[in-house]
């Protein structure tokens, strides 16, 4: 069930922000209610001007890496869009 919850912004900081959700075509709302989630579960809140990966994000890089180290799940180069269709196609077969 969904509640309404009323909080107190700054009207700038409350534009701005709708604008920006606006560019990413998603309601204010969505913004929030992905941002209480977060915080419910990192159970942290962080106020900082610079940006920070999360851990979870921090886990799947570590994992890119990794992989990338023991040359796993890695595609190859192409030369063009082309050759990287054909060869999708084929790797299905």
């Amino acid at each position: 069930m969904k509640k309404i919850i009323n909080i107190k912004a700054d009207e700038e900081v409350r534009d701005q922000a709708k604008a920006l959700a606006a560019e990413l075509g998603v309601p204010l709302s969505t913004v929030v209610n992905a941002y209480l989630k977060e915080f419910i579960r990192n159970r942290e809140v962080s106020f900082s001007a610079i940006p920070a990966m999360t851990p979870a994000l921090e886990e799947i890089i570590g994992s890119a890496e990794e992989d990338l180290s023991a040359n796993r799940n890695v595609s190859k180069s192409f030369s063009s869009v082309k050759a990287a269709i054909t060869h999708l196609r084929t790797a299905r077969k």
